[in-house]
């Protein structure tokens, strides 16, 4: 039978794969809409220290129980804590995080492939149609959406089929660099729209006014959504890594990556959301709505839009690839099945999950969960409840069980970093870590209980 087991062919390979596990929605579409809804700047600020605080220690977590065990997530905790089977349900309840995230990830993904297709034939941009309104046709016609869900899921299939170098690494190598060239472009056009002034100061100037204990935990929760933290992918990632790589140096640079990223992504949205005067709190349809508006003022703007829509999808598919691949890889490690066959069928089990959520804005508008419709409630759920739970077990985890011998070894391996960057590390993830996740989830049970 096919084994899952693969090796990444180097350190850039490896971290464009992590890069692109992060920059893919979480810091293009869900960045911002969620800071637009939960205090721009200010919820910006409190991001960029959380995932510089609570994020960076949780990835390199990660990344050391991945390349100590040199097996997937689920199998990787049982090699480490032998003597206990309980600790392997981490890795589960990350394959069931990535499987319920990929329910309403895969839906954002088929509204992008559909976007792409009619904007490659030229037919996004047209005066005459409200932005706003050409979202509810794509979204609201369940034969579209469901179309676009399709595409979405085969695209998955084949490259998680083809396996880590031929199919994950080579698609990221390719698509990364390009997104980032077309980013560029768009924000320079966006900051030199009339009135985009005021977006530039909403998402870079820090009012504290409007933060709630809900912004914070919204902060959390997009900071681990962002660095793709706590479903323990980036464990099955670094299992494919060659120990001579500096495990510090591949999380410092995914995480300035991704910061980075979203913070061109609040350049590229505000000010253009400003400039037009829409509505700053509209939600996931925000990207949508804003693109087509800031493609439309440039010279060529329907080319750019194709060009930055299919790079857009390259992103959003590189994050998908890790979510897919712990589950694939978890199967086939236990079960010793073909990479191919299970993938396939993986794939018709997430594009079944994902129907709810795909018929949120058509046929299933009125269903209702805990006030939230059917996309925001799995949404609510996989990024504010389940992640930090993955997270704050993983950092129990490797403080309390593993070895200490064994965390510094590979903290420290490959790597100019010494003692005191690993006593740093380990005072995080004793102290700071833990504390701040069980704060932000009894928030949650007392706001929502």
């Amino acid at each position: 039978m096919e084994k899952s087991k693969g090796q990444w062919s180097s350190k850039l390979g490896f971290v464009l794969a992590s890069a692109g596990a992060a920059i893919g929605l979480g810091a293009i579409w869900k960045m911002p809409y969620v800071a637009g809804q939960s205090g721009g700047g200010a919820f910006f600020l409190i991001f960029v220290v959380l995932t510089l605080v609570i994020g960076l220690p949780m990835l390199l977590s990660e990344y050391i129980i991945g390349r100590a065990a040199q097996k997937e997530a689920v199998t990787a905790y049982k090699i480490l804590a032998p003597n206990t089977k309980a600790w392997a349900w981490i890795g589960k309840l990350g394959i069931i995080g990535c499987f319920l995230l990929l329910s309403f990830y895969s839906v954002v993904g088929g509204w992008i492939i559909v976007y792409s297709g009619v904007s490659v034939v030229g037919n996004v941009i047209d005066p005459a149609v409200d932005p706003g309104v050409f979202f509810g046709q794509v979204t609201g016609t369940p034969k579209i959406a469901l179309m676009g869900l399709a595409l979405f899921t085969l695209a998955n299939v084949i490259v998680i089929a083809l396996g880590v170098q031929n199919g994950i690494e080579k698609a990221n190598k390719f698509m990364m660099p390009l997104l980032f060239i077309m980013f560029f472009i768009l924000v320079v056009r966006a900051v030199t729209l009339d009135g985009a002034m005021e977006g530039i100061k909403f998402f870079l100037y820090p009012d504290f006014s409007n933060i709630t204990g809900e912004s914070i935990l919204y902060a959390l929760g997009q900071s681990f959504f962002a660095l793709a933290v706590g479903f323990s992918c980036l464990v099955t990632y670094s299992s494919y890594l060659k120990k001579d790589v500096s495990l510090p140096n591949s999380a410092g640079s995914v995480v300035g990556l991704s910061i980075f990223v979203s913070f061109l992504a609040g350049l590229a949205i505000f000010p253009v959301v400003f400039a037009f005067d829409m509505e700053v709190t509209s939600g996931p349809p925000l990207l949508f709505m804003v693109l087509p508006a800031a493609f439309s003022q440039m010279p060529f703007g329907e080319l750019f839009l194709a060009m930055f829509l299919v790079l857009f999808l390259f992103a959003t598919l590189t994050s998908s690839f890790s979510l897919y691949e712990i589950i694939v890889a978890a199967v086939v490690e236990k079960w010793n099945i073909s990479r191919a066959k299970i993938t396939v069928v993986i794939g018709l089990l997430v594009f079944i999950a994902a129907i709810p959520s795909t018929l949120t804005y058509s046929t299933l508008g009125d269903v209702s969960i805990f006030g939230r419709n059917i996309f925001d409630f799995t949404d609510f759920v996989v990024s504010n409840v389940i992640l930090p739970i993955g997270n704050l077990l993983i950092a129990i985890f490797i403080i309390h069980i593993m070895d200490k011998q064994v965390v510094k070894k590979e903290l420290l391996q490959g790597s100019k970093m010494g003692e005191g960057f690993y006593k740093v590390y380990r005072f995080l993830m004793t102290f700071i870590v833990p504390t701040v996740i069980v704060i932000v989830l009894v928030y949650l049970v007392l706001q929502y209980k």
